[in-house]
């Protein structure tokens, strides 16, 4: 079976950090680029950070740059988000998605594999 699994959501104070995991299982992210996604009940999914799947192109919203770093360990199979500084307009769930487009790329439709999200809460 083809798919993701996030881990590493939680509660967490604003300025903390978390440092979220993106597993495949079931297929190679060696050709995918991966997006990490995020929504709130009533907005549309928003894109936060793109990697190629050489690491090579890597892209943030501006509303996470400078605070949030993604990453990928293709041995391991698995992709991250580590986001420092939070804070609480950070707080979504936040999905991971695997793409064959290798360039920056933030429209959903785009992606062929999602996970299930994990949810991220920053609060006092």
């Amino acid at each position: 079976q083809l798919q993701l699994v996030e881990s590493g959501g939680g509660l967490v104070q604003p300025g903390g950090s978390l440092r979220l995991s993106c597993a495949a299982s079931g297929f190679t992210l060696d050709y995918y680029g991966i997006g990490w996604f995020r929504q709130t009940p009533g907005k549309e999914r928003e894109g936060v950070s793109y990697i190629s799947n050489s690491g090579g192109v890597i892209n943030y919203a501006d509303s996470v740059k400078g605070r949030f770093t993604i990453s990928r360990d293709n041995a391991k199979n698995t992709v991250y988000l580590q986001m420092n500084s939070l804070k609480p307009e950070d707080t979504a769930i936040y999905y991971c998605a695997a793409t064959t487009y290798l360039s920056t790329t933030y429209y959903p439709m785009e992606y062929d594999y999602w996970g299930q999200g994990t949810q991220v809460t920053v609060s006092s």
